[in-house]
């Protein structure tokens, strides 16, 4: 892989930024990154100008519009939307100009809302979705189909190689604390840091509580793509079949709201009460994916759930000031 030109798209997210502090390990590589402001991913015409010009040899495609169960519920057009066009850009412009290794991110989102538990890949299209979040299921699906029908048709023929790998809840430094459009997670410490700070005698939180989630570092997602990438084609393709060809990767173990809550209300230090307001949705009961077949292929998560959220709110209290300004 030396000499290799790199691209990651949406390197200043959480796992674009994870990504490339991965990909910085292997000095050999050039890594590749562009700010939006010098290339607008949903603009087609300059995608693949940019491709032509840089003679990329990998792509990881990090870049998306997500968010929590209020984004996706007030902005259901821009997550369709955008999600389509940038990875469509991305995966063609890409192809067109001899790209011939290329890692699709999807999200555990993708599967039906009454999925089995744990989620197995081959679940995929199997009922329907969790209606906050369909839109966002739907891009990312089409995303995963894309990759698949190109390797179908233009595999041999042009000798590619684009693989998908569907991640759980991640989490950690670089993640978005915007209370109404962010993750559970960076939420949580948000919000605990903020009652803290302003000496608040409850936090309120949304729903039950009694969800369970799954949640990944997003260190060890990054060490994830950068195995997958890189495994022989061989090695990649055994156990999969090219109409369910994308992988799960979760650290296998889940939590209640509850319990995650209260992790990070130690953690935080708040000596303040919860309250939560069951007037507001719940989401999926459960998200646990089946992680069995990247298991197999050599990779295991690193980081433990306390672990993982002790480092990302210390990053959080350590550039709070940033992050203020940049929600």
């Amino acid at each position: 892989m030396s000499s290799y030109k790199i691209f990651v798209a949406g390197h200043n997210g959480l796992v674009g930024s994870a990504l490339v502090r991965q990909l910085k390990k292997n000095t050999k590589i050039k890594i590749i990154i562009k700010e939006k402001k010098e290339l607008n991913l949903i603009d087609q015409p300059k995608v693949m100008n940019f491709f032509k010009k840089e003679k990329i040899d990998q792509v990881y495609i990090a870049a998306a519009k997500v968010g929590g169960i209020y984004a996706n519920n007030t902005y259901p057009a821009e997550f369709i939307y955008k999600n389509l066009m940038i990875q469509t850009n991305i995966i063609n412009s890409a192809f067109l100009n001899g790209v011939k290794k290329l890692l699709f991110l999807g999200s555990s989102c993708v599967y039906p809302k009454n999925s089995s538990q744990p989620m197995k890949e081959q679940g995929l299209l199997k009922g329907v979705f969790e209606a906050t979040n369909e839109p966002y299921a739907i891009a990312k699906i089409s995303g995963i189909k894309m990759c698949e029908s190109y390797n179908r048709q233009y595999g041999r023929s042009h000798k590619i190689d684009y693989r998908c790998i569907m991640p759980t809840n991640l989490y950690g430094p670089n993640d978005s604390y915007d209370l109404k459009n962010s993750h559970v997670l960076p939420t949580l410490i948000r919000k605990f840091h903020e009652a803290k700070l302003n000496k608040k005698k409850f936090v309120n939180l949304w729903g039950t509580g009694n969800p369970r989630r799954e949640f990944l570092y997003v260190d060890d997602l990054a060490k994830a793509c950068v195995h997958i990438m890189n495994l022989k084609k061989s090695i990649f393709n055994k156990g999969l079949n090219p109409m369910c060809s994308h992988i799960n990767v979760g650290s296998s173990n889940e939590i209640r709201i509850k319990d995650l809550a209260n992790i990070i209300k130690k953690i935080v230090d708040f000596k303040g009460d919860i309250k939560w307001d069951f007037s507001k949705p719940d989401g999926m009961k459960r998200k646990l994916l089946d992680s069995s077949k990247i298991l197999k292929l050599g990779w295991r998560p690193q980081v433990s759930l306390k672990d993982g959220i002790l480092k990302t709110y210390l990053d959080y209290k350590k550039n709070y000031e940033y992050y203020k300004k940049n929600i």
